[in-house]
């Protein structure tokens, strides 16, 4: 089986909400639909990847894809549910009849239209009745210049999406400017930088991430951990009780870790973990910082190394902790209990588990170039890194719809 890259990039609404991911893919070495063909071997792509693994880890959210011309031109989206899918129509399209046709048709049959990367021009104005999203990207439009354009196009029910915001100010000056729709990494670098101590509750939670790193986990630490915070033990005792078919109740917290057991344990402490902090995070922030932990913990098991999985895990867990914060990293850092060699992979990306971070981050945002590279040194294949991906989205999906 040949494998690909596939990336998924959130699509957040004004209130930091996730309502989507756009699917990147990428298929053999120039990150490229293949010129042979390109319909077959989108249909290809598309039923591999979207319909089998990825499907699955969207959830209830919407897939955002894109399609070149021939494939549009072919009515290869309607292979796939329309209530879960929003087409893309590429910026390289040409406003051909054939595809106004094809697009009408979509339109008609209740397929969502979003047209890429959109410069408007008179040819495509005929286009806009059956649009129901247009994507600017804010590197090369400014937001002062799509300002104007949303404007002039107010007549029409479009949604408007900012591509490529990466910090807080573009997000409040999109808003203003009248986007509703946001895709970038603003939400996962901090709003403000801010002075403030660590409360006892989430330093007790980076504790028990701590133990769980261990191997074997201890559970007399972890027990003494979950009794000095009354919040905590009712959570777990909550958790246990209601996410599993028990037949007498669970009465006290060692009966309860001996029932999770080390994995569902883990699953556990690594959500309240990240569900802790600030309340006014967006989810996509919690369910990357998990996603991230998982990935690590994965494809780090699979390599010839001196590190455990459990470093690799708390690795990707914590690289999200100053947006979860609002503090710098290396503030943060000073005040967990975590060993050298995560530190360093932390603050300065360094050794083994600082690259294995690095590479996940770069496969996140498709950055395929830097992801390859640091894919060879670290002595890992595609096919791993495709399959790590698979199974940590669908850990995470499963994970936050777990009651805590």
């Amino acid at each position: 089986m040949k494998y690909s890259y596939v990336a998924r990039q959130p699509i957040l609404d004004k209130e930091k909400r996730t309502i989507g991911y756009e699917l990147l893919f990428r298929d053999g070495p120039k990150n490229t639909f293949p010129e042979v063909e390109p319909e077959l071997a989108t249909s290809r792509l598309l039923s591999d990847h979207f319909l089998s693994t990825h499907y699955s880890t969207l959830g209830d959210k919407l897939g955002f894809v894109n399609f070149p011309y021939q494939s549009l031109v072919n009515l290869v989206p309607t292979l796939f549910p329309k209530d879960s899918l929003v087409v893309e129509v590429l910026e390289d399209c040409e406003p051909t009849d054939e595809l106004f046709h094809a697009i009408q048709h979509l339109h008609q049959l209740g397929y969502t239209v979003a047209l890429d990367d959109f410069i408007p021009t008179k040819a495509w104005k005929r286009f806009l009745p059956y649009v129901a999203i247009i994507k600017f990207d804010i590197r090369s439009v400014p937001i002062e210049r799509a300002a104007i354009y949303i404007q002039s196009l107010a007549q029409f029910d479009i949604d408007f999406l900012a591509e490529k915001v990466e910090t807080y100010h573009e997000f409040e000056q999109a808003i203003a400017a009248g986007f509703n729709l946001f895709q970038g990494y603003f939400f996962s670098k901090p709003k403000m930088i801010q002075k403030k101590r660590l409360n006892p509750a989430f330093l007790t939670m980076i504790q028990l991430c701590k133990e769980i790193a261990d191997n074997p986990v201890n559970f007399n630490e972890i027990e003494r951990l979950f009794s000095i915070d009354i919040t905590l033990s009712y959570k777990l005792l909550a958790y246990v009780n209601s996410g599993y078919t028990l037949t007498t109740k669970i009465k006290s917290f060692r009966q309860a870790l001996i029932y999770l057991g080390e994995e569902r344990l883990r699953r556990f402490i690594s959500l309240v973990a990240i569900a802790s902090v600030q309340e006014d995070k967006p989810d996509s922030l919690y369910s990357l910082a998990i996603q991230r932990a998982r990935m690590c913990e994965l494809l780090l098991s699979q390599m010839n190394t001196e590190y455990d999985p459990g470093q690799a895990f708390l690795t990707g867990m914590f690289s999200l902790l100053d947006s979860l914060l609002d503090q710098p990293l290396t503030e943060v850092i000073n005040h967990i209990p975590v060993d050298e060699d995560i530190k360093q992979a932390l603050t300065y990306r360094e050794g083994t588990l600082g690259h294995l971070l690095s590479m996940i981050i770069a496969y996140e945002k498709a950055d395929w170039e830097t992801t390859e590279k640091y894919c060879s040194s670290l002595k890992l294949t595609e096919p791993q890194l495709a399959k790590a991906f698979s199974q940590s989205t669908a850990w995470a999906q499963e994970l936050l719809s777990q009651p805590t």
